[in-house]
């Protein structure tokens, strides 16, 4: 892989990692509710999470997808109900602890295993495979998507945990931490509206092949 094309996959990974998503807006609540120390096994998490995704993906369940093109909106369908509602918990948490959703932190585990229900997640892994492998090159050029990911993202999801823990002196309040929670809610359903919107047109585009193959 050329440093032209590692220098490209470096700040694709960084606006991936970077931008409002499920993942931003958990470690935002996470950090405001538990701190920057108790959410870092959750940062961890989720950059080991997405690096084996990387290599799973990569180097074969893709070529499952490619061939089954449903199955991947199937998978995007599922996780978008679970998202659903952990924001709907999240909005109707009264409490700090109760705004983690579950009153304690995400562990290591927990934040890589939520990786495969992240429509995000599934996005930027497909799209950084597809778009920096090469065809031919798949052995090498997947463990070093995975790398790149880790090294670039972390930094920049750990800026979203920090920004939480920043806030969480100001959330003492009850109305003021009612509102904190109704806007993470809503900021976490809106990172996974262009995947429901997507899903949607996949889901009505495939009922619309079906019907015109049953047509008389």
């Amino acid at each position: 892989m050329s440093l032209a094309i590692l220098i490209a996959l470096a700040f694709f990974c960084m606006v991936a990692s970077v931008t409002p998503g499920p993942n931003n807006m958990m470690l935002l609540a996470s950090g405001a509710t538990f701190g920057l120390k108790r959410t870092l096994p959750h940062m961890i998490g989720i950059s080991g999470g997405c690096a084996l995704m990387v290599l799973v993906l990569g180097w074969g369940v893709a070529g499952l997808i490619d061939r089954v093109p449903s199955l991947y909106t199937v998978l995007h369908v599922l996780s978008t109900i679970y998202l659903l509602w952990l924001a709907w918990r999240i909005a109707t948490a009264s409490g700090l602890h109760e705004a983690g959703a579950r009153g304690r932190p995400f562990s290591l585990l927990d934040a890589a295993a939520f990786q495969w229900v992240n429509p995000k997640a599934w996005a930027l892994v497909l799209g950084a495979v597809a778009s920096f492998a090469r065809p031919g090159h798949m052995t090498t050029d997947v463990p070093v998507i995975a790398a790149v990911l880790v090294f670039v993202g972390f930094p920049c999801i750990a800026l979203w945990a920090g920004a939480g823990s920043v806030l969480k002196r100001f959330l003492r309040d009850e109305r003021a931490l009612r509102i904190f929670n109704v806007s993470m809610a809503a900021l976490l359903v809106l990172s996974i509206a262009p995947s429901m919107l997507r899903d949607a047109q996949s889901l009505w585009a495939s009922g619309q092949l079906d019907a015109g193959r049953v047509a008389p």
